[in-house]
């Protein structure tokens, strides 16, 4: 996890997991440690109390402790409702999924052959030890009473609990794991040798292609070209990760511009050349206070995006999180501002870029800002997928999660799929429709962008061996034996007694 808060951002969280109601559904922003979270709103607490509610009922009728009953599918779907009774009918929810298991279960596996592809998944390396993780893994009590008497360990982010939370709490068919830089070598999360060897894992006990892996670069530091010649010949990575603000854990001595061209084209044409076409770009998510606290903050605005892209037509350029800022205001201002002025900052400039430059090589990743979005207030949400679906198309508009550090991807799985644009947003905005959970929109963005981009085969013969892959076997005997989703995150939520 990348961690940008100081000590003093860091005592005003805490942990994400150390709560005493662990939700399917997160009610309180959890950021992955490179924003403050806000505090919790009214709405969030509105629906935090909505869900409680639903559970003790429900749960009691069913013969269930509100704990197991929010472990349940009809757990999950008793979320959306609590989130349409507070923020308006924005989820596809029948009440029905929410008192009867059953109905839900029914809904879940009628969708269980839907391909969703998650390009944006992490873990830690084996031998990771720095003290920030280790403090995080402090703060994971927050959510899982549990841990309280097991103590948190840094197994949480480590390899096993990847593999779990994603492949088998979730259903994702295949993922990619990532990683940053760092200016300090001891402080990578996971390097590309890594990153390399969780692939061969996964995809030796599947037999099929399940997992892929970014090689992540670091513009300006000593050897870094080298470090690309080296990933070539021996990691084979199915794409390149960067972050212009240089190392994200501290202030950086390696900022750096997509469209340098003294620093930055050289490598592209040894991309390019090696076919790794895929260039995926950290942008957005800056602190709070990011003006004054952040030094580089300007790298990661979408300024340097539209030249290398239209300079560079044989590469793709992945713009991570779709360059979302963290919310600097309460969701309903934030709301009130995109609906006064039709804009997003920084969002809106990268869903421009497409029709200004006229260039078709850039796609957004909306890993983090749509989990944030959805559960600080799904109106935004919503408005965030249309202003990049409007600018961008529906094709170019890729999905990925930033699990593990948000617990199963489940959930957003969940959220992506029964949102929907509100008709006086479309009507007002020009945005389209999502359309249903398997429609053509979320189908494109769950998986077939992605597919493309990374060349993998979702014809239905190689669906039908994804099914009957090892990883599925596992899946399959996970499940029968009765195992439930954690419901846990592993990020930081504000502090605070939901009055904020």
């Amino acid at each position: 996890m990348s961690i940008w808060l100081t000590p003093e951002q860091l005592a005003r969280t805490r942990p994400a997991e150390r709560t005493d109601f662990a939700t399917p559904v997160p009610t309180r922003v959890v950021s992955n440690g490179e924003w403050v979270p806000p505090p919790q709103s009214r709405g969030q607490k509105r629906v935090e109390q909505a869900l409680a509610e639903v559970a003790e009922r429900n749960g009691r009728r069913l013969g269930l402790s509100r704990r197991e009953f929010l472990r349940t599918s009809a757990g999950m779907a008793a979320a959306f409702v609590a989130m349409n009774q507070v923020y308006g009918a924005l989820f596809d929810v029948d009440p029905a999924e929410a008192a009867d298991p059953g109905a839900a279960k029914q809904r879940l596996d009628a969708l269980a052959r839907q391909p969703i592809i998650d390009v944006q998944l992490h873990f830690v390396r084996d031998d990771f030890a720095w003290d920030g993780i280790l403090a995080l893994g402090e703060y994971a009590k927050h959510w899982n009473p549990i841990l309280e008497k097991e103590g948190v360990t840094m197994q949480r982010y480590k390899f096993d609990n990847f593999l779990k939370e994603v492949f088998l709490d979730s259903q994702t068919r295949v993922g990619l794991v990532s990683s940053a830089p760092s200016d300090n070598p001891n402080n990578v999360i996971c390097g590309n040798d890594d990153l390399a060897r969780a692939r061969k894992i996964v995809n030796g006990i599947a037999g099929t292609r399940r997992l892929m892996c970014h090689a992540v670069i670091a513009p300006g530091q000593k050897g870094w070209l080298d470090d690309i010649d080296r990933a070539i010949g021996t990691v084979r990575p199915d794409g390149w990760k960067g972050y212009t603000v240089g190392d994200p854990l501290a202030h950086s001595e390696f900022p750096w511009r997509m469209d340098d061209e003294k620093l930055m084209y050289p490598a592209y044409e040894k991309m390019q050349k090696s076919g790794i076409r895929n260039v995926c770009i950290h942008k957005g998510l800056m602190p709070a206070d990011y003006e004054k606290s952040f030094p580089h903050w300007r790298y990661a605005m979408v300024d340097d995006v539209a030249k290398a892209a239209k300079d560079w037509p044989g590469l793709n350029f992945v713009i991570y999180h779709a360059a979302l800022k963290p919310f600097l205001m309460p969701p309903d201002e934030s709301l009130a501002q995109f609906e006064k002025k039709g804009r997003m900052d920084w969002v809106t400039d990268l869903a421009e870029i497409p029709g200004k430059h006229g260039v078709t090589n850039v796609y957004a990743e909306i890993g983090t800002s749509f989990a944030s979005s959805a559960v600080t207030h799904p109106r935004h949400a919503a408005a965030f997928l249309g202003t990049l679906i409007r600018g961008m198309g529906a094709d170019h508009v890729i999905w990925g999660t930033d699990s593990v550090w948000y617990g199963s991807p489940q959930w957003q799985i969940e959220a992506m799929r029964r949102i929907e644009i509100p008709e006086d947003m479309q009507k007002k905005h020009g945005f389209q429709p999502l359309g249903p959970a398997d429609g053509l929109v979320k189908s494109a963005i769950f998986a077939y962008n992605a597919s493309r981009v990374y060349a993998v085969d979702l014809t239905p013969s190689a669906i039908a061996m994804l099914d009957g892959d090892g990883l599925a076997a596992m899946r399959r005997e996970y499940l029968a034996a009765g195992a439930a989703p954690s419901n846990l995150a592993y990020g930081f939520v504000a502090k605070g007694d939901g009055n904020g």
